[in-house]
């Protein structure tokens, strides 16, 4: 009997899990991706003789006995002998001569916090104590919520019992709102420097949460190298993934013309076109591909869930978040491992100015280090305003302002640490136009929308109405994004093909 053909669009971290999952299922699945390596956004690339990692500042699900871990092994990412980074804080923040941290030990920042502010010992005790709550936010990855049973619902509120507490006292509020209770001004900066400051506070606290708890880690070999360790994965499963394939649209009907024409005849979509022109037939299509360039390009926006729509009309509720990033290579002996948040004298880009940045080095991984030397980044958070600018940029302008950006950057990290005066070696600058030209990302956001006191959480079931066989997946699908999201929602399209067969979802 022929098998089924599952066609995906995207050989990121979600395409490569909806191809494994199709393949475990039994379909026979292609891959067609338009860059020549796998991953998306969770990649590397190499300059001067280092490797630059894009993407994995802790990844959500390392802790065994998780649903999210299973996920992780069963794509091939995680393995029994992993070896992940010798971390053991979130980050630092530093301001007018002190410093905070926070630590992965709870007990330990505690102690550090009240020690530099005891005036606002009563606030830290809270905190810590809802970041306690929050380590039982785990992320669902059996099958989607759609496919819960009530015992599925009970066994998820006994397993997070007080994390609703968390979500009532913090679900919306931003984190500048959060910040201003307490009386410290260094705690102040702490709580606003590592997310956005538009950001809900359960965001942050779910975030370090997550470290906290130890299914946060670093696995060892960067981004790039997970991704190839799915694609391997895929490889031996029997996928096949065809590289620098772009896809000019879903076909619709089975008359052959492009769905990207308005053409709809039957409430199915009969394969995909190639950048080529060519024609792939498939039985179901997986788009794992940004949805602002899903519904744009590849299919009639009649076909964007609601809840997108919404979304993308209103982006003060939802503003899309990237970074204008700097990679540098330092002695190895500087602070290897740890995210150190420093002031800086303002830095200006387009209509903003930045006065916090960040010093992150990667010297806990041997893959960026370069015999005595080590790669150290930095990022400037950007936002829709930002996109814009850069938009509006000629190609000579662009090239000129990164570059004279990039020099300012040097200047403010030797001005915050002078040891590194002389001693740092430029090696590449990126800004949210590299999401977009490498990814097709929403105005440059390498995650997605933001969850902010103004909105709803987005969420949507993949599900499109009009169009029986198009499952969608990828980070777009639920916000805030990031990988467990695109990886879950892989595995999600497939037991959705399942369910709607009558099958078994069980993967």
């Amino acid at each position: 009997m022929e098998k089924s053909k599952v066609v995906v669009i995207g050989g990121g971290i979600a395409g490569l899990s909806a191809g494994i999952y199709a393949l475990k299922a039994g379909f026979d699945v292609d891959i067609y991706e338009k860059n020549a390596i796998p991953g998306g956004e969770c990649i590397g690339w190499n300059r001067k003789g280092f490797h630059i990692d894009n993407c994995i500042h802790w990844l959500t699900g390392t802790k065994k006995g998780t649903e999210l871990y299973d996920v992780w092994e069963s794509v091939g990412a995680l393995a029994e002998d992993t070896e992940y980074a010798d971390i053991s804080s979130f980050y630092t923040s530093t301001y007018k001569g002190q410093s905070v941290t926070l630590w992965n030990d709870l007990e330990r920042t505690r102690k550090e916090l009240v020690e530099i502010s005891p005036e606002d010992e009563a606030e830290i005790n809270k905190f810590i104590q809802y970041v306690e709550y929050s380590k039982q936010c785990l992320i669902p990855a059996a099958k989607p919520m759609e496919m819960w049973g009530i015992g599925d619902y009970i066994k998820m509120g006994k397993s997070m019992a007080d994390f609703p507490k968390v979500m009532k006292e913090f679900g919306k509020i931003s984190l500048e709102d959060y910040s201003k209770r307490f009386k410290s001004p260094l705690l102040q900066k702490m709580l606003c420097d590592y997310l956005p400051k538009e950001y809900c506070v359960y965001s942050f606290m779910v975030s370090y949460a997550t470290m906290a708890d130890g299914n946060g880690k670093v696995p060892m070999g960067a981004s790039l190298q997970m991704s190839l360790r799915m694609e391997k994965k895929f490889k031996e499963l029997g996928g096949k993934i065809f590289y620098n394939a772009p896809v000019n649209s879903i076909v619709v009907g089975d008359n052959g013309m492009s769905a990207k024409a308005g053409v709809v005849g039957k409430k199915n979509a009969s394969g995909i076109e190639l950048g080529d022109g060519s024609f792939v037939a498939a039985d179901y299509v997986i788009p794992t591909i940004d949805t602002n360039f899903l519904f744009d390009k590849l299919l009639p926006s009649k076909y964007m869930p609601k809840e997108l729509k919404k979304a993308y009309e209103n982006q003060k509720a939802y503003p899309a978040t990237s970074g204008f990033q700097v990679a540098f290579a330092a002695p190895c002996n500087f602070e290897a491992g740890e995210t150190t948040f420093v002031d800086i004298e303002p830095l200006t880009v387009g209509d903003r100015s930045f006065d916090r940045m960040y010093v992150k080095a990667y010297g806990y991984d041997a893959v960026c280090v370069n015999g005595d030397r080590q790669v150290i980044q930095t990022s400037i958070f950007q936002t829709d305003e930002d996109y814009f600018y850069w938009k509006g940029l000629s190609s000579e302008e662009y090239n000129r302002v990164k570059e004279e950006k990039a020099r300012q950057i040097q200047d403010r990290i030797e001005a915050a640490y002078p040891e590194l005066k002389g001693c740092l070696e430029y090696l590449d600058a990126w800004t949210p136009l590299t999401y977009e030209r490498y990814c097709n990302a929403y105005h440059g956001s390498y995650m997605s929308f933001v969850t902010t006191p103004l909105g709803k959480s987005v969420r949507i079931t993949g599900r499109l109405k009009g169009l029986k066989n198009v499952y969608l997946a990828g980070q777009w699908t639920s916000a805030p994004g990031g990988l467990p999201v695109a990886v879950t929602s892989g595995k999600f399209a497939v037991q959705r093909i399942l369910k709607d067969l009558k099958r078994d979802v069980e993967i």
